[in-house]
């Protein structure tokens, strides 16, 4: 490998360093073009539990959307809780809407789950706001979000995979 990038002038190597930004600006691209067409800072998510199972399995791609009308029971949501550093994707048993601030609050349940959310929430707490909703279920792959879980479970794998892509990119001339 090595060898291949020192016969490389520094014109084939800046043409590799280019190939590969390329690379990387068109996923954040379609990434915030993705945000943006869904209305939602964080479009896709990953299903990292079977919490969800049978609607989705460990591994499933979520699209998500924010909700332009209200959240209806059965709608399946993902919430983040300040408390807890991963988003939670379940769907919503309960709605109440509180008449004097005009805030919805929701119970959420996972459909593998014995009982409902509650001992998620904060101490004390019965609902969750819809402030805390990330976005509303649209649509899903199923299985693709697997290699973000095999990365996350194997951190050494992502290093292996970014090595192996990098030196595919140095080997490769156009």
């Amino acid at each position: 490998m090595f060898a291949e990038l020192r016969r490389m002038n520094a014109r084939q190597v800046a043409l590799q360093v280019l190939n590969i930004l390329t690379i990387l600006a068109s996923a954040l691209m379609i990434w915030k073009g993705l945000a943006l067409a869904l209305n939602n800072e964080s479009p896709i998510v990953v299903v990292l539990s079977g919490s969800m199972e049978p609607a989705f399995h460990r591994g499933d791609l979520l699209v998500l959307s924010l909700p332009n009308e209200p959240i209806q029971v059965n709608d399946i949501c993902v919430f983040k809780l300040p408390e807890r550093p991963v988003p939670i994707v379940h769907r919503v048993i309960k709605l109440h809407d509180d008449a004097v601030t005009g805030k919805q609050y929701l119970l959420t349940k996972g459909d593998n789950n014995p009982g409902d959310d509650r001992s998620l929430y904060d101490y004390r707490q019965m609902w969750i706001h819809q402030e805390n909703v990330v976005g509303k279920v649209r649509g899903f792959v199923p299985y693709v979000g697997m290699v973000t879980i095999v990365m996350n479970d194997y951190p050494m794998v992502k290093y292996v995979l970014l090595g192996v892509l990098g030196l595919f990119a140095l080997v490769q001339r156009e």
